[in-house]
């Protein structure tokens, strides 16, 4: 690839080369990975959309002076985000075990 005075420029040579490949269709869409995500462990996003809702809780509470609640929020926060920490590890150890298993069945 050559700008217009002819000079190469190597950094933008996966412009040419997505262009080479063909069309975009068989991209995936950051819309389409977090589906697929969402299917695989969905209770990652049960997590993160309680997380996002005592956070924007707390902070309404908060605004409105409601301290006690606020607090209560902030602390159902840390414990949806404890949740979706304790399942994004446990869905990480059962796929490397799986994994695993499967390599060990192939080496048998």
């Amino acid at each position: 690839m050559a700008d217009e005075k002819g000079i190469r420029v190597p950094d933008l040579d996966w412009i040419q080369l997505r262009k080479d490949m063909g069309s975009e269709e068989g991209l995936e869409t950051y819309f389409d990975k977090m589906k697929k995500k969402m299917k695989e462990n969905p209770l990652i996003g049960v997590g993160c959309v309680a997380t996002l809702a005592a956070l924007s809780f707390g902070l309404w509470n908060f605004q409105r002076g409601n301290q006690q609640m606020s607090q209560y929020m902030m602390r159902a926060r840390v414990i949806a985000q404890g949740f979706t920490i304790f399942v994004a590890a446990g869905s990480l150890s059962l796929a490397a075990a799986k994994k695993k298993q499967e390599e060990k069945q192939e080496n048998s």
